[in-house]
C-alpha cells in the first residue's frame, strides 16, 4: 500500500446545488483545498471533524469501520461532499473520524474519478492520461 498527499478541493454538495438554484449565493457555498493523504489502503473519503464542521456538512448516519491500527468503531457519515482534483469532479458521502491527523483519499474516490495512485513519482495519474473515461454498464433494457 502507498500513501502521498495529493491536493484536493472539498465543497459542500448541498450548497453547490443551492447556489446553482438561487437559495443560496455562490459566495456561501462552503469550500476548502486540502493535502489529502491519498491511501490505496483506504476505502473511503475520510474527515475529521474540523474539516467536517469547516464544509458544514450535516451527519446522515454512522457506519463501521476497522481503521489501520485494527480497532473497529461506528462512525459518522455525512451528506454528500464533491471533491475535486484537478477537472475531475465527483460527490460522495464521507467517514468522519473526529480526532482524524488529515482528510483521507481512498480507493473509492479514485475510482470516482477514473485516477490510479503512482507509487514511483507519488502522485494521482488518469487511467487512461488526462482525459476521464467512464464505463457505462448496460441499463438492462431489452429490446422488444
Amino acid at each position: 500500500m502507498s500513501t502521498f498527499d495529493e491536493t484536493i478541493t472539498l465543497t459542500n454538495a448541498r450548497d453547490t446545488i443551492n447556489a446553482k438554484t438561487g437559495l443560496i449565493p455562490l459566495s456561501k457555498v462552503h469550500s476548502i483545498t486540502v493535502d489529502a493523504c491519498v491511501d490505496t489502503g483506504s476505502w473511503f473519503l475520510v474527515l475529521n471533524e474540523e474539516t467536517r464542521a469547516a464544509l458544514g456538512l450535516e451527519i446522515t448516519g454512522a457506519e463501521t469501520a476497522t481503521l489501520a491500527d485494527g480497532s473497529t468503531g461506528e462512525y459518522p457519515v455525512t451528506e454528500p461532499v464533491e471533491f475535486r482534483w484537478k477537472d475531475r469532479k465527483k460527490a460522495m458521502n464521507a467517514l468522519v473520524i473526529p480526532d482524524a491527523d488529515e482528510v483521507l483519499f481512498g480507493a473509492l474516490c479514485m475510482e470516482a474519478l477514473d485516477v490510479m495512485a503512482d507509487p514511483v513519482e507519488e502522485r494521482l495519474v488518469g487511467r487512461h492520461g488526462d482525459k476521464a473515461m467512464y464505463k457505462v454498464k448496460h441499463a438492462g433494457i431489452r429490446r422488444q
